[in-house]
């Protein structure tokens, strides 16, 4: 059995699954180690323009599984506290794995997204909700930290620091109604139509420039660590110069729009 099952659901989308749902997709490395394994495939896949990351079943990823974690790699020899690094090293991977994609990330959040899983699903550029989706910093709840996996760096980011320090040291539960409220998810619709809300929205970043649609995530993320407005002022602009310079995509679009018809950009 596949613990990850990669499909092509419309052209120029990919659909990647978590596919353990009797553990509402658990983080156990069995699964972890080819999500990872998957989306580095995936991002240098050139038919791919757009990826959508799920869960089988009710829940999107249920976080650590406190059960059975999986075999972690390349570990004979090595202490305890040595293996904690390499264990923490190999999720933090599939986070940093989802940020260098070149292709835009959807995460359709279509159930349980807790403690890892919520790390999970912040790492993906655009998130959809189905109406049963909640969100939970659960490390708070385990004894632990709720720090782990960017989620501490993302989750101001993403809903302001207030908001982020209370979810997180209170380990509660946030529905969808709430995440939708205070920017945490873009849609929330009916569970039977996660996919295809995700898919559509895929369908219209596909149908502009593909250089466009990478700079774009690039620039997007590199604003989280920009050190001045100036600077990253700086690379917004020589990435619109080199779009425009390099290609005829701005031309096709004013010849479009006088035709009144859609754009085809050819880069």
């Amino acid at each position: 059995m596949s613990f990850v099952l990669v499909d092509s659901p419309r052209p120029g989308v990919t659909l990647i699954t978590l596919n353990r749902p009797e553990r509402m997709n658990a983080m156990a490395f069995d699964v972890m180690i080819p999500l990872r394994e998957a989306l580095e495939k995936v991002s240098v896949d050139n038919e791919t323009r757009v990826v959508v990351l799920t869960g089988a079943g009710h829940g999107f990823c249920s976080g650590a599984d406190q059960q059975d974690a999986g075999v972690i790699p390349h570990i004979d020899g090595l202490t305890v506290p040595t293996i904690a690094l390499r264990a923490m090293e190999l999720l933090d991977d599939v986070i940093r794995a989802l940020r260098r994609m070149h292709q835009p990330v959807i995460g359709a959040i279509n159930g349980a997204a807790i403690g890892g899983g919520f790390c999970l699903s912040m790492a993906t550029d655009i998130r959809l909700a189905s109406e049963t989706a909640y969100f939970r910093a659960a490390g708070i709840n385990n004894g632990l930290t709720s720090t782990e996996l960017g989620l501490s760096y993302l989750l101001p980011r993403a809903i302001g620091s207030s908001r982020a320090f209370e979810i997180m040291l209170t380990g509660r539960d946030l529905d969808a109604a709430e995440a939708d409220r205070i920017g945490l998810v873009s849609q929330v619709v009916p569970a039977d139509e996660l996919l295809e809300a995700s898919f559509d929205v895929a369908d219209r970043i596909i149908s502009f420039s593909r250089p466009g649609v990478e700079l774009t995530k690039r620039l997007m993320w590199s604003s989280y660590e920009a050190g001045s407005l100036q600077g990253h002022m700086d690379a917004e602009g020589q990435a619109q110069l080199f779009v425009r310079i390099t290609t005829q995509n701005f031309e096709e679009a004013t010849r479009a729009r006088k035709e009144k018809r859609p754009p085809e950009f050819k880069d």
